[in-house]
């Protein structure tokens, strides 16, 4: 199960650091549970379900519409160096000969052609995120990347443009997100597993046409017929969070046609969902821990841990006022409590707003939990949440009952006293679901392949350092570079770290791989 997919929340009066990333993961908390809305009418309709599959994949590029806030990051309008296009797929890869579905991309040209690679695919994880939203707001990151390559990136299936999964309205979703995400009673568990059955029955009603075929695996195909449509011999990738689960199955499906790729914030594609959110609650408890540890050196208004456990427990019994009319609850301050995390530069808003939520002011909590929830400051939610739900229920075949969790809930505590039963009861986040998964664990396998640079951060709360030496190791012998960032934070290469920065532009643009084992602090 994955969980937890941020973006950069707008707080009041507050500058977001634009090394901040969409990012998700594979593991479980009451967040992958929630979500939903789609893209905005006419872009989902861009990607709704056509006609029969021309027989080659081609591109018509154009100018490209402002994307807006629905589609997961503030709108902006992508610049006259931007251009978009949509690749018509099959709905089913089975059968290329039925009905088709849009695939959103967008792309700008390398600025040095003579010397142009080839495309460079970004996916920047989710499952959810919007590619042709984020990639444009970030890409002064790469602009060295783009001296050489095309910058492309794309809105998965089931995603943004791309036929976004639609669910609850905005309404519905505010309730949903607010209601108690970790039951102590048998009444309470029951409210819950209603919830997340009534949310997945709207998901059926709203977007059952897609909901069998969003899978990871379908998404890798249709980045096969991306890298023919782009011309290019072999794929080029840079794979964020979940991105590194996606490239990690295009390489086990595709060996022969990977061509130099990263692995960046790395999901461990061994274990099931259960150990994965287990993994996960024990990252957030480290880098909880990493941030009281810093924030005590610096600061005289710093909470312990047990005081942030004790506020927790009062906004479960007594929510105070937020912003807009709305309470911030417990579960919504929980969300605001780990989107903070992925970054050092929200730390400081981290600590005003545990502070202000102890003196009944919740609004900066809030902002960090809708950030996390793909909420708007307009009040409209984006798809990423119902995306991430719809893509990782049509992945994995585990559905589990109250029971089952409820027995799992101690030692979840004992991870992580502060997000252990919220991701224990985030295991639900499939139950009633319209959909069968489609395996256990992902077979990443990439026998074949060239070499892959995966790079773990051993301070990332999201997606635990220990999934890079289990990603590497399963991509085989010879495929799988396993990097170390001793650092802080959702990720390496957008951290600001030099060293990193110079391996992976070294390996992305020469092909000089690194040398296994290599650790940038």
């Amino acid at each position: 199960m994955r969980t937890f997919a941020p973006f950069d929340p707008s707080l009041p009066g507050a500058a977001v650091s634009r090394r901040t990333r969409a990012g998700c993961l594979l593991a479980a908390g009451m967040l992958a549970v929630a979500g939903c809305t789609g893209g905005e009418r006419g872009a989902a309709a861009e990607g709704a379900p056509g006609s029969a599959s021309p027989s080659r994949p081609s591109l018509d590029w154009k100018s490209c519409p402002a994307p807006s806030s629905k589609e997961g990051v503030p709108a902006r309008a992508p610049g006259d160096e931007w251009e978009c296009a949509t690749l018509r797929v099959p709905l089913d890869h089975a059968h290329p000969d039925g009905d088709t579905l849009g695939i959103a991309l967008i792309r700008a040209r390398a600025t040095d052609p003579a010397h142009r690679i080839g495309s460079l695919v970004f996916n920047f994880g989710g499952p959810g995120g919007s590619g042709v939203a984020t990639l444009p707001a970030f890409a002064e990151d790469y602009r060295d990347l783009r001296r050489r390559y095309d910058l492309v990136s794309f809105d998965p299936r089931g995603v943004g443009r791309s036929g976004g999964v639609t669910c609850l309205d905005d309404k519905e979703l505010d309730a949903y997100y607010a209601a108690g995400s970790m039951p102590r009673t048998t009444e309470e568990q029951k409210a819950l597993i209603g919830r997340v059955e009534k949310y997945a029955d709207a998901c059926r009603r709203h977007s059952g046409k897609v909901l069998p075929y969003v899978g990871t695996a379908n998404a890798a195909r249709d980045m096969d017929l991306m890298r023919q449509a782009l011309g290019d011999d072999k794929l080029h990738y840079f794979g964020v969070s979940y991105g590194t689960e996606l490239g990690g199955v295009y390489a086990h499906l595709f060996p022969k046609k990977v061509g130099r790729a990263l692995f960046d914030a790395v999901v461990d594609p061994t274990t099931d969902p259960v150990e994965s959110a287990l993994a996960q609650a024990r990252g957030f408890e480290l880098a909880l821990g990493n941030y009281l540890t810093a924030c005590a050196a610096t600061h005289d208004n710093c909470p312990t841990e047990r005081q942030i456990v004790s506020l927790l427990d009062r906004l479960g019994e007594k929510p105070v006022p937020g912003a807009e009319g709305r309470q911030l609850t417990q579960s919504l301050a929980t969300t605001g409590i780990a989107q903070s995390l992925y970054s050092k530069e929200f730390w400081d808003y981290l600590t005003e707003g545990l502070e202000d939520a102890e003196n009944g002011d919740g609004k900066i909590l809030m902002a960090l939990g809708d950030a996390m929830n793909g909420r708007g400051q307009d009040g409209h939610y984006s798809s990423l949440q119902a995306s991430l739900a719809a893509i990782t229920c049509a992945d994995f075949s585990q559905r589990y009952t109250a029971a089952d969790i409820a027995g799992q809930v101690p030692r979840f505590r004992k991870a992580s006293p502060v997000f252990g039963a919220f991701m224990a009861w985030g295991l639900t986040q499939c139950t009633g679901w319209p959909v069968k998964g489609e395996w256990r664990t992902p077979d990443v396998t990439a026998k074949g392949s060239a070499p892959i640079l995966v790079v773990g951060n051993t301070g990332d709360p999201a997606t635990p350092y220990e999934g890079a030496q289990r990603m590497a190791r399963a991509l085989g012998d010879g495929v799988g570079v396993e990097m170390t960032y001793r650092g802080q934070g959702h990720g390496a290469y957008d951290s600001g770290n030099s060293c990193v920065k110079k391996a992976v532009d070294a390996y992305l643009l020469d092909g000089t791989v690194p040398g296994r084992g290599t650790v940038c602090s």
